[in-house]
């Protein structure tokens, strides 16, 4: 059971589910060339998303180490004439205020690593110029670009910084000279992509009925039931869908399950969902209140009907997820 629920986890399963290649070509196309089919699937191939460098500066060093969830490289393409392109995509559930220049660090990790890889060539300075040896490349070489989008599936909308110079407390007379650098977002719930992704458009389409709260939670789970049996939801949709809104899924029942029935699986799925914010709540509510944890466990298991460990492992949950959001 722990194996099963640590293979749950939303940025597990979102990282899954972009990994094919048809739908992660898919976005990119939505979102940088309005769904024109510039980047082909088959122009994709997968990097290593464990990007490591050492800063060195003086007489310190710095190590930089950051994973994304998802990054491919975009090979020539013979109908655009593209280069090699590297793409990013981080997921994000909850508003991250600090986002810009986290996306910000993830970019340099990427030209950093391509800037060492290319240096080692350098190491005894043959046909180099002098400035060419101090910087450890030629003045022909080139990198590889880096473009990075921010899928955001959370509730809320998103109310944080969108640029650097969000983050920045700039006097107006200084601000032209302060260097931005902005990120690409996305709200899963709410966008004008031009997706053509069958998989990809019952991903947004679900995430947005299921966040919208103009609709009761009663309403959007019967919205969201029918739109998949209506349309036949690929398993592999519903599987991140419930995952991406904390529902917990049993994967064997899932597989047992045939097309037709898929319906039923998300709707048992959803109750779990719902009782985990309810609980998140609850939760919430005796920590303002300035509530001991053993009142706090009393008041779940009273109010949601559950086992003294049940009521642990949602506050357990909530501290971890409270702890990562700061």
């Amino acid at each position: 059971m722990l194996e099963e629920k640590r293979n749950n986890k939303p940025d597990v399963v979102l990282k899954k589910y972009w990994e094919n290649k048809e739908r992660f070509s898919d976005f990119f196309n939505a979102v940088l060339f309005d769904g024109k089919t510039v980047i082909r699937p088959e122009e994709l191939e997968d990097l290593d998303t464990d990007e490591s460098s050492i800063l060195e500066h003086k007489n310190y060093a710095e190590t930089l180490k950051a994973s994304r969830d998802n990054i491919a490289i975009c090979k020539k393409s013979t109908r655009y004439g593209i280069n090699f392109v590297m793409l990013g995509m981080e997921s994000q559930e909850h508003i991250h205020y600090a986002m810009p220049m986290r996306i910000m660090g993830y970019d340099y990790g990427a030209y950093k690593k391509q800037y060492d890889n290319n240096a080692v060539k350098y190491k005894n300075g043959k046909g180099l110029s002098s400035d060419e040896f101090l910087s450890k490349m030629r003045k022909t070489d080139k990198f590889i670009p880096v473009i990075t989008a921010v899928i955001y599936y959370g509730e809320r909308p998103w109310d944080g910084a969108v640029s650097l110079h969000g983050m920045l407390d700039i006097p107006k007379q200084f601000s032209r000279y302060v260097n931005d650098y902005k990120m690409i977002l996305i709200e899963a719930g709410n966008n004008n992509l031009k997706l053509h992704n069958v998989n990809n458009r019952d991903l947004f389409n679900l995430v947005g009925m299921l966040i919208d709260k103009r609709e009761t939670p009663g309403k959007r789970k019967e919205q969201a039931i029918h739109y998949v049996k209506k349309n036949h939801v690929d398993t592999t949709v519903i599987r991140t869908v419930t995952s991406v809104m904390n529902s917990k899924l049993d994967y064997q029942l899932l597989e047992r399950k045939g097309e037709n029935e898929m319906f039923t699986v998300f709707e048992e799925t959803w109750k779990e969902g719902e009782q985990a914010g309810r609980a998140e709540e609850i939760i919430a509510a005796g920590y303002e209140f300035g509530l001991s944890e053993k009142t706090i466990l009393e008041r779940l298991q009273k109010k949601l009907a559950i086992t003294p460990q049940q009521a642990q492992e949602y506050l357990a949950t909530y501290t971890k997820e409270t702890e990562q959001r700061c």
